[in-house]
């Protein structure tokens, strides 16, 4: 038996964002994509939107005092070192 845990009433929303919309992101914001929060790629919701190393994902939670919370989160490898692997650039 296979359990959607994307369709959990608990589990927010959860989207990759495409190159462009992550441009907009760091821009906006003034940041590079290592000063983002993590999440590893192993996470069972990584695995379940198929996102990869390396990839933003974009977290919209409802909340009882704003309506609706968003938050991103890079994606990293297993053993969180693979941070450093970012170029200049992306950190």
């Amino acid at each position: 038996m296979n359990f959607n845990i994307l369709k959990h009433e608990l589990v927010p929303y959860y989207r990759i964002l495409s190159r462009s919309e992550v441009k907009k992101l760091l821009s906006a914001y003034n940041i590079k994509k290592g000063d983002l929060p993590k999440m590893l790629v192993t996470d069972p919701v990584s695995r379940a939107i198929g996102a990869r190393e390396g990839d933003i994902v974009k977290i919209i939670r409802k909340s009882p005092t704003a309506g609706e919370s968003v938050a991103y989160r890079l994606v990293v490898g297993s053993d969180m070192g693979s941070i450093g692997d970012l170029s200049s650039e992306e950190r």
